[in-house]
């Protein structure tokens, strides 16, 4: 009898919070950047979202009613950063204009993601917006560091790589770039 009222109250609380989680999900407002660099991606109070732009289509992100600080990233460009008041219900629509970064000189290896399938120009990582982390700043999306007209030019050297993709999982490596070849971190699910 005990152990079943145990269990009565623990599936209560479980309801509970999945009711309550459902609630505060359900009171979220949401932030949509457009601007330039269009595929910068949205960071949210320290935390990666995703592309401002797929496509040039603004993306639209739920985030938690309050204030906040977006900060819009491309390797390219300075980042932008903006505090804004998020509304339950509302949408908080972000425009950005980031200042071009000097282009570095080269000579450039190629870095990119990929292996086992065929050399392509469509990405097999397509719609992986996951963020690719090297030596720890952002430098972009998974998927379009994939196919063979993708990847990052970077100057010869060694790099740490992170990413923490849903479809190929944690990817974590130093990798070294020489000049004017391409090296190919392997993509496995």
């Amino acid at each position: 009898m005990k152990k079943t009222r145990f269990v009565i109250r623990l599936m209560t609380g479980a309801v509970c919070l999945m009711t309550a989680a459902t609630m505060a999900s359900a009171q979220d407002g949401y932030i949509k950047a457009r601007g330039k660099p269009g595929a910068a991606g949205v960071f949210v109070d320290g935390k990666y979202l995703g592309p401002s732009e797929r496509f040039t289509v603004p993306e639209k992100y739920p985030v938690a009613p309050g204030d906040h600080e977006v900060v819009l990233k491309d390797p390219r460009y300075e980042d932008f950063t903006v505090k804004v008041v998020v509304k339950a219900h509302k949408t908080t629509k972000i425009n950005f204009h980031s200042k071009k970064l000097t282009p570095p000189q080269g000579p450039f290896g190629r870095l990119r993601f990929g292996g086992g399938e065929k050399e392509s120009f469509i990405s097999v990582a397509q719609g992986d917006t996951s963020a690719v982390y090297i030596n720890g700043k952002f430098y972009g999306m998974l998927d379009e560091l994939n196919n063979i007209g993708g990847g990052l030019l970077l100057p010869p050297g060694d790099y740490e790589v992170k990413c923490s993709s849903p479809l190929f999982g944690d990817i974590s490596q130093v990798v070294k770039l020489e000049a004017n070849k391409v090296t190919v971190i392997p993509l496995k699910k």
